[in-house]
């Protein structure tokens, strides 16, 4: 039984949703799912996976694979519930161009018994919820009629839970970022295949700038770029749904400092844990100078946690 919570979801973004930005948004949001970056199953399989699968302190969490054979899609299904996840999660909605040119991401939609088969090969291999993140259509393909039926033919294979990014994705002419801004966003689709369904969890994706969308009828909400570029939303949501009371801007950063402390004694470089914290007071009277010393800092050969406290007490941001 799917006992995870399924109000709150960071979405999974390349590039930003390791697992130190992970920790960092557990602490502002203690129940929400935290989803990693998409991970692909040659890098698992043929790659560093220990590095890959790494997670400290962000549970629950899921880990997002990106492939089309079912069968290695299992073996790394296996991976990623022995690492300690609570959900699997297939990518069918990136649309990059090098996705697509390994045969999988977006352009798997116009193949859902495929999809299906990846689902039902993952589900017999583990006991955590496998999962679908998708789109509603692709290029030509984006009906209501065509979207129904990839989440018809998907369900029947097993999966009981999608997030929706609630746009098609136009696989020819756009870039991954024009990708998530100029196809029309269609909320009704997704509450169209509710309807439909009622007994499949659905979580909207695409656009949201906070939780009101639960108000709406919706199973979830997944909050990505708006997420990681102001993570205190996380926090807002969290207090909103939970009544949860976080610590604040300091003391987070004290922990997240705790963190990088460790990291770095370890042997990560200060700029990968750092660059999570661009966002982190936005909107708060000297985070424009905090951002620019952080830029300056963060690279250097020598830079350690107590450089980023620095830049902190050089800027002069109110916390």
């Amino acid at each position: 039984m799917d006992a995870l919570p399924r109000k709150l979801n960071l979405a999974p973004m390349m590039g930003c949703t390791d697992r130190h930005f992970r920790v960092l948004a557990r602490m502002l949001s203690p129940n929400a799912l935290l989803y990693s970056e998409m991970i692909t199953t040659g890098a698992l399989e043929y790659g560093d996976a220990p590095h890959h699968l790494r997670h400290a302190g962000d549970t629950p969490a899921a880990l997002q694979l990106g492939g089309n054979d079912p069968a290695a899609l299992a073996r790394c299904a296996r991976l990623v519930e022995d690492a300690g996840y609570q959900e699997v999660n297939l990518n069918v909605g990136c649309p990059s161009d090098r996705v697509k040119d390994g045969l999988f991401g977006a352009c798997l939609m116009a193949q859902p018994q495929l999809v299906g088969e990846c689902v039902a090969a993952m589900q017999k291999t583990v006991r955590i919820p496998v999962t679908v993140k998708c789109r509603i259509g692709i290029d030509d393909s984006d009906g209501l009629t065509f979207f129904l039926d990839f989440i018809r033919q998907v369900r029947a294979a097993g999966c009981a839970v999608f997030a929706v990014h609630a746009r098609k994705a136009m696989l020819q002419g756009l870039s991954p970022k024009e990708n998530r801004e100029i196809p029309p966003l269609r909320y009704d689709y997704v509450k169209a295949a509710k309807a439909e369904f009622p007994k499949l969890t659905l979580i909207l994706n695409g656009g949201l700038k906070d939780d009101r969308a639960l108000d709406d009828g919706f199973d979830g909400v997944m909050l990505g770029r708006a997420a990681y570029n102001d993570p205190w939303v996380l926090a807002k949501m969290e207090e909103r749904r939970y009544g949860t009371t976080i610590p604040s801007r300091s003391e987070v950063l004290e922990a997240y400092f705790e963190h990088m402390s460790r990291e770095h004694a370890e042997g990560t470089a200060v700029k990968h844990m750092a660059r999570h914290l661009f966002g982190f007071f936005l909107g708060v009277r000297g985070a424009r100078r905090f951002r620019r010393e952080l830029s300056e800092t963060m690279f250097a050969d020598d830079s350690c946690p107590a450089t980023i406290r620095r830049a902190i007490e050089v800027s002069g941001v109110e916390g």
